[in-house]
């Protein structure tokens, strides 16, 4: 009777594994990057990944270029949360540290009439491209946003799709 027992916790123990195994290999590790053309006929370039503060908030980051491909534009990150979540008093620099290594990207979202002009101020953009061009591999990167989030730490793979970006449609 014992060893019927333990040959169903067992076998219910693997079923029960085995799906959520499954599920992880199903679901690619990386975001996509994307590339479309806005209303205005502009081509754009994107990397959309929603990552989680240490607080468990979620954030919505948009990394993304425009202009026609092989063109030299600006690199940019576009930090999206819920309405009311995000209320900075612009500019409010991006803090980014990877080990020893510390930057403080520019606060641009006044430069964007879109973003200037939202009442709602659940963004904020900052100029990527120098962090991106001191970057020499894809290291994990923690981001702190005074008025936003204390700590939001951003995976390798995701700091491979920023690198990316200058030379996905190009």
């Amino acid at each position: 009777m014992t060893r019927v027992l333990l040959a169903l916790l067992l076998g219910l123990a693997l079923v029960l594994r085995a799906p959520s195994s499954a599920i992880a290999l199903a679901v690619p590790p990386f975001a996509q990057i994307q590339a479309h053309t806005e209303a205005t006929g502009t081509p754009v370039v994107r990397s959309l990944e929603s990552l989680r503060d240490l607080d468990y908030q979620s954030w919505a980051m948009v990394a993304y270029r425009e202009g026609p491909p092989g063109a030299t534009a600006p690199l940019r990150l576009r930090i999206i949360g819920y309405p009311g979540m995000l209320r900075l008093d612009h500019p409010t620099a991006l803090r980014v540290s990877s080990g020893r290594s510390h930057w403080n990207l520019t606060d641009i979202t006044l430069a964007n009439p879109t973003l200037a002009s939202d009442g709602r101020g659940a963004a904020a953009e900052f100029d990527l491209a120098p962090l991106i061009a001191d970057l020499a591999q894809n290291r994990p990167l923690r981001l702190a946003l005074p008025g936003g989030f204390t700590e939001l730490p951003v995976p390798p793979y995701v700091v491979s799709e920023w690198r990316s970006l200058p030379m996905a449609a190009g």
